[in-house]
């Protein structure tokens, strides 16, 4: 896919609809999720206007990455949308394979100093903004884009800490399979992840589900066995390879 390149933060708001224009959705205030990851939700999907964060893990690479693709999926597949910003190893190509639409995605690598102002221009046309919350933000800036995702009716979804999100999402716990002893390939991850929030998501809720790599995902119901997981239904879920095959659609912020 050719990719687009835009300098400038003024001049990302010609890559997406303005917030005023058409719903091309249909207006719907709640965007879908996978099957799998509506219990976590207080809505059962992503309520436009809310926060839901996704907590960055210890290490980075915990799986939180592959938890942001299922989250896009369904709502990009459905006509949304989406935005990342400030998560320069997020790939194109397992953004594809998750089910992501690649013309409606913009990947913003690097905002640099401008990453409020960019954030901010996304949110006004673009449906759902994923952003890297870099270490320096204050909490007034961070207040300040809640509400103004909250007025245009974006889902903003923060990866890292953030305090005051509707709701948050981590993935707490994670076991690989596939390696035997001394060879084997690793094929999916068993990982919990952990929900909790404000209002409704005040009650803490965990799920298990499977994170494969050329499988299928699936919730893991909480009555073990082989035969019960191989029953559940199917869904495509890609965990995230360290590089991109494919050249994403990339808008720079600044130079």
């Amino acid at each position: 896919m050719a990719g687009r390149m835009v300098v400038g933060s003024a001049a990302l708001a010609e890559l997406v609809r303005p917030a005023s224009a058409p719903d091309p959705a249909g207006g719907h205030r709640v965007l879908p999720v996978r099957p799998e990851l509506t219990g976590l939700l207080p809505n059962r999907g992503l309520r436009r206007g809310s926060t839901i964060a996704v907590g960055a893990g210890q290490p980075r690479r915990s799986g939180a990455t592959s938890l942001i693709l299922a989250l896009l999926a369904e709502a990009s597949r459905a006509g949304s949308w989406c935005a990342v910003v400030g998560v320069p190893t997020f790939g194109a190509g397992a953004a594809a394979e998750a089910g992501i639409a690649l013309d409606r995605l913009a990947l913003v690598p690097n905002p640099g100093p401008e990453w409020p102002t960019v954030v901010a221009a996304l949110i006004d046309g673009v449906d759902v903004v994923v952003t890297a919350v870099p270490t320096t933000v204050s909490a007034s800036i961070a207040t300040r884009l809640a509400a103004r995702a909250r007025q245009r009716g974006s889902v903003l979804v923060p990866y890292g800490r953030w305090d005051g999100a509707d709701v948050t999402l981590q993935v707490v716990r994670g076991v690989w399979e596939g390696l035997g002893p001394g060879r084997g390939r690793l094929r999916r991850r068993e990982v919990t992840v952990s929900a909790r929030g404000r209002g409704a998501a005040a009650r803490p809720k965990e799920i298990k589900v499977w994170l494969p790599g050329d499988e299928l995902t699936r919730v893991i119901p909480r009555s073990t066995g082989a035969g019960a997981v191989r029953a559940a239904a199917p869904r495509r879920l890609r965990v995230v390879a360290p590089a991109a095959a494919v050249r994403p659609l990339t808008v720079v912020g600044s130079a």
